[in-house]
């Protein structure tokens, strides 16, 4: 997106609640972060162009997204069971919430934002033994 473009962009102002992993990196855990756009894909690509971390939330590959030893649900499990597009899945583990909602169940990476809003960035810490 040209300098042009994102000129022409709304901006937003969210709440940004970070956990685990997520966390550590960014060396706080809540904090305020404006950027050019009103969908959650916009304050994606602008919080990792700022703080990085899409590594720890992403996934580039279906393994990255999956998690062994879940236990079989019998039949079809309660409510909406879908899967985001390539390039918006989140790693094992990992979660995106907006207002207490994973962005899953909400219209993913289009889910519009509101100032206010808070994002939540979750890749808890896991210790097995």
């Amino acid at each position: 997106m040209s300098h042009a473009e994102t000129d022409q962009l709304p901006t937003t102002t969210v709440q940004v609640k970070a956990t685990g992993h997520v966390r550590r990196e960014l060396g706080t855990h809540e904090f305020e972060f404006s950027f050019a756009g009103d969908t959650l894909g916009a304050f994606l690509d602008a919080f990792f162009a700022e703080y990085g971390c899409e590594e720890m939330l992403l996934a580039e590959t279906e393994v990255d997204e999956t998690a062994n030893g879940w236990a079989d649900y019998p039949g079809d499990p309660p409510g909406r069971w879908e899967r985001n597009p390539e390039g918006e899945r989140t790693r094992a583990f990992a979660r995106v919430l907006v207002n207490g909602t994973f962005n899953e169940l909400l219209d993913g990476f289009g889910t519009a934002l509101e100032d206010g809003d808070r994002v939540a960035l979750l890749y808890p810490f896991m210790f097995c033994l």
